[in-house]
């Protein structure tokens, strides 16, 4: 295994510029000059993009900022202590000991492991007072190696601990983390307190028992996995050690994870999530009082965070981690914030789950469209369904009763795909309730959008019934009853109340002022499609790619598949209109990061080769990681270009069968050339705009370094 840090990786009491990035800058040039990266440009890029996301400096007078780069050849440790000191955003003032950790893209457990190993010894202030008393880089290399090594195995504890007293405690927190290595050096290290400590215990255990002390769990999370992670699972280790507190805690990085049981999770009276990703398997902690905040707060408050938590767990109304389950109780503690974003939240969770109920009925309905056509160019009566339901009851596989079996699959796939587009509706509201009241309102919801679909209330019906359910199910299980009425309340009660009033308000009260909505909005629609056709392209086109599959995007969708639902070859322009046009986004974005490397990071151009697949596929999901860095830059190209792509879709007259599928669709179109050509020109606009506006200021950080 090469050495992680060499003499010639550490600067020592140099001016290295007034801000985090001029360190930086100059730490990933040394690495490049020590022929441990290949490309200067695209690492600095990679630590600048990193550190401009969370302040990497932490208490103590330390940062660590750390990347992981394609640039990288080596794993290494770049160390810096600069004369003077270097903002790097910690509370407590400047850093004056920073480690630069650079990691290769495919950096091997064992590598990762070593660096988070650092990390961790960074924590104990003997080891930190040592690298600051060292004259030369060889003593730094010395120190920080016996740190590495004293993390690797139990036997290398017991050597490190002979060492001099700078070097001991450094081994001994490399170590730390609850084995009995790490006991043992620590005690030769510091007798009189280790004794202290020994003697202490039995003590305690006499006076107090064991199940008066606090449990508390941890999760600990950060984007890259090698270096905060592990240091905020320390920091709140140490805090709770000097708290008096049980403490656990589960990584979630990249060097290995410490994972808690569901016994620990159980036992405990508070969870900690000290996270800047999502907490994996979240479920397991449901019911349980918690306090969340970035994985950074871990480092540099864990003592707060583990004093919060436990007073949300003496809060009777303190916040508590929420789950989909089947009782009325966690119903009405699985959402949080306000009514507003509940209901955004919840309608946009019935969008999601309908999408497949359409994308897959709409393709297979397409697919019977072609085998019908086959046989009957001009499908003529074939559109009534009294004629397909005569052929199916009339002809079978095995007896066709002179039928031409293309006519008869083609008919079956019809039928087939029909019950996927019939539910589309009833799915959207049933999961808009699920949303809102999680399992008890998907019955109701079901049933409310099964009416709105009887009154021709569309989509909008849909939505309407779905939320008047959630709500309606929600306000039940709020409901302080009898334990024996509460149990019946998710599986029968519920469900029955929330359907008897959401179905009939939308029978006797909403179904028709929706139904008139959804008929005036369609036919203002069809009008369009004569002479407006490039107005209407243009405007389905900017809304799809306004907000990257948020309400704007869904809301054209919706009107798309709604229209394709009801026939005709207008709606199935529409629809054609809205896949180019969302196709668009994603896929200008790849296209950026291909023309363009040096202008992304290495994140970025890997988010590129992502984004080719799912924007081929649809997905306009896809540009969300580019918006969510450059919002203006990528909103304002995606809508240039996808504006274009919906206005020659429409043009052009190119009609989609099928609402869902992207590029694996086109041959389902009538136009094939001229559905690639909008989605062509509607990418190559896009991105070139994007590439423009984003290379505006940009300048050459080789040049910087030269100059």
């Amino acid at each position: 295994m090469s050495e992680l840090i060499a003499p010639e990786l550490v600067l020592l009491d140099e001016n290295l510029g007034d801000s985090r990035f001029d360190v930086i800058e100059r730490l990933a040039h040394t690495i490049v000059k020590a022929e441990r990266a290949n490309d200067f440009d695209q690492l600095y890029a990679d630590a600048k993009a990193r550190e401009s996301k969370t302040d990497t400096g932490i208490p103590g007078g330390i940062a660590i900022p750390h990347c992981r780069s394609a640039a990288v050849t080596v794993p290494t440790l770049a160390m810096a202590r600069p004369n003077p000191a270097v903002d790097f955003g910690a509370k407590d003032g400047p850093a004056d000991l920073i480690f630069f950790i650079a990691a290769p893209d495919g950096a091997d457990q064992a590598h990762l492991k070593l660096l988070s190993t650092l990390a961790r010894s960074l924590m104990k202030k003997s080891f930190t007072a040592s690298l600051r008393e060292a004259k030369t880089p060889e003593e730094i290399v010395e120190l920080v190696s016996g740190a590495l090594g004293g993390g690797n195995a139990k036997k290398d504890a017991k050597s490190t601990a002979t060492k001099d007293s700078a070097t001991a405690p450094a081994a001994g927190a490399a170590s730390s983390q609850g084995g009995t290595s790490a006991e043992g050096s620590d005690k030769k290290a510091e007798p009189a307190e280790a004794k202290a400590a020994a003697q202490a215990e039995p003590a305690g255990e006499d006076t107090a028992p064991a199940a008066a002390k606090k449990k508390i769990v941890a999760v600990t999370a950060c984007p890259t996995g090698i270096a905060h992670t592990y240091m905020a699972a320390d920091a709140l280790k140490y805090a709770a050690e000097d708290l008096g507190y049980d403490f656990k805690v589960e990584t979630q990085g990249s060097s290995g994870n410490e994972t808690l049981t569901q016994a620990d999770i159980d036992e405990a009276d508070a969870v900690v999530f000290a996270v800047s990703v999502n907490v994996r398997d979240r479920n397991r902690f449901a019911g349980k009082p918690y306090v969340e905040s970035p994985v950074k707060r871990g480092i540099d408050e864990p003592e707060a965070m583990l004093n919060e938590a436990l007073a949300e767990a003496e809060n009777p109304n303190g916040k508590r981690v929420a789950a989909a389950t089947s009782t009325a109780e966690d119903s009405s503690s699985a959402v949080e914030g306000s009514w507003g974003t509940r209901i955004y939240k919840a309608v946009m969770t019935g969008v999601s789950y309908m999408i497949p109920f359409v994308a897959a009925g709409g393709i297979i309905v397409a697919l019977g469209f072609m085998l019908e056509a086959v046989t009957v160019p001009n499908l003529g009566d074939l559109k009534d369904e009294p004629v397909r339901k005569a052929i199916l009851e009339n002809s079978s596989l095995f007896n066709l009763n002179g039928t031409h079996w293309t006519l008869y699959l083609g008919v079956v796939l019809h039928t087939i795909g029909g019950f996927g587009i019939e539910l589309m509706v009833p799915a959207l509201a049933a999961y808009i309730a699920y949303g809102l009241a999680q399992r008890p309102g998907i019955a109701p919801g079901f049933i409310a959008g099964t009416v709105a679909v009887t009154v021709q209330a569309g989509f909008l019906g849909g939505i309407v019934g779905g939320i008047l359910a959630g709500v309606v199910a929600y306000g039940l299980g709020t409901l302080k009853l009898p334990r024996w009425l509460g149990s019946m309340m998710p599986v029968v009660i519920t469900p029955l109340v929330t359907s008897l009033i959401a179905g009939a308000v939308m029978y006797l009260l909403l179904g028709a002022p929706l139904a008139w909505v959804m008929s005036a909005l369609q036919g203002w629609l069809t009008s369009m499609s004569g002479t407006s056709s490039l107005v209407l392209g243009l405007i389905l086109g900017a809304m799809m790619a306004s907000d990257l599959g948020g309400p704007i995007n869904k809301a054209a969708y919706l009107f798309a598949t709604t229209g394709l639902s009801n026939g005709g070859a207008v709606n199935q322009e529409i629809m054609a209109a809205v896949i180019i046009s969302g196709m668009v986004p994603p896929l200008a974005m790849a296209l950026a990061t291909t023309l363009r490397p040096k202008l992304f990071t290495e994140p970025e151009r890997e988010n590129g080769k992502a984004a080719w697949l799912l924007g081929a596929s649809f997905i306009s999901e896809g540009a969300i990681p580019f918006a969510s860095a450059d919002p203006l830059r990528v909103i304002s190209s995606s809508i240039v270009g996808g504006a274009l792509a919906g206005a020659i879709s429409m043009s052009a007259h190119v009609a989609s069968p099928a609402p869902h599928g992207g590029i694996w669709i086109v041959l389902l179109s009538n136009n094939v050339l001229m559905f690639l050509a909008a989605v062509a020109a509607g990418t190559l606009l896009s991105a070139l705009v994007y590439l423009v506006l984003k290379s505006i200021g940009a300048t050459s950080k080789a040049e910087k370094v030269a100059a």
